[in-house]
């Protein structure tokens, strides 16, 4: 079985058949798609603007980070839901599109930057938990999660429109 057979066969699974069947029910994953994305972006946007020592400066960033995170994990969850039975909804679209296949590097490379960020940067959070000026490393990782997120969401809404996506990722097979 190749890759196609595999995805053609996910697509026309019980789930999958639902989605595109029912009325309003891709729309309904989406909207809680685009409503996770919204809140995870939202609370890491908090954090990352502490990290670059431009908003709640007077608070530590521990307590700033542990107020948010645990909202930040759970809306990740239902992102990672919804975004899967999205894709499961045309599977073979999803996977020749180009913009589609930038946005799961893109989360990657933000799971790598989050265990970096973790087992490093904030291995050092006693030093400049409290104050305006976070070090140079901390604002690095600040602006490198800013703009991987952003990406994320630029890819993933240019997924719909992507005229890669219009053709047959398999036609030349």
């Amino acid at each position: 079985m190749d890759v196609k057979e595999v995805l053609v066969a996910l697509a026309s699974s019980a789930f999958p058949t639902w989605i595109n069947t029912t009325r309003g029910a891709f729309a309904v994953i989406e909207a809680l798609h685009v409503i996770a994305i919204a809140t995870v972006f939202g609370t890491i946007f908090v954090v990352d603007l502490r990290l670059l020592g431009l908003a709640t400066t007077t608070r530590r960033f521990t307590e700033v980070a542990g107020e948010t995170l645990r909202c930040t994990w759970a809306a990740f969850g239902l992102a990672a839901m919804t975004g899967a039975l999205l894709f499961t909804s045309n599977p073979v679209f999803y996977f020749g599109n180009f913009e589609f296949r930038a946005k799961m590097l893109l989360l990657l490379l933000a799971g790598i930057y989050m265990a970096v960020f973790q087992f490093h940067t904030v291995k050092t959070v006693a030093l400049w938990d409290i104050g305006k000026s976070p070090p140079a490393a901390a604002r690095l990782a600040g602006t490198l999660s800013l703009v991987i997120w952003l990406s994320v969401i630029t890819f993933g809404r240019l997924i719909g429109f992507a005229a890669s996506a219009m053709q047959d990722p398999f036609a030349a097979l």
